[in-house]
């Protein structure tokens, strides 16, 4: 399993980064093989965290002409700056009661 992780520092976010961000959100999940998806923001940071089944995978979502154009619009309006992250999950733990 791999994780990508996406840690930004966000501009002024306006109602499209929103509805961008939710479409981008429920494309990975469901036509790319994420597996789970979660962000969070404090501040002017932001981090997200998805989680792939392969490499493979994660090039596709990448690629596609939406994440592309979302890709774009980030640069130019949302984020001052960001750091996109590629690891290999070697093992997992898991504790629940």
């Amino acid at each position: 399993m791999y994780v990508v992780i996406f840690r930004a520092k966000t501009r002024v976010l306006d109602d499209e980064y929103f509805k961008v961000a939710e479409r981008m959100r429920e494309l990975a999940l469901n036509q790319f093989g994420c597996l789970d998806f979660q962000s969070t923001s404090e501040g002017d940071q932001e981090i997200s965290l998805s989680y792939w089944p392969d490499e493979h995978s994660i090039r596709a979502w990448k690629t596609h002409s939406e994440h592309v154009l979302a890709q774009q619009l980030g640069r130019e309006r949302w984020y001052e700056s960001y750091i996109v992250q590629v690891a290999h999950i070697a093992r997992e733990y898991r504790v629940t009661n």
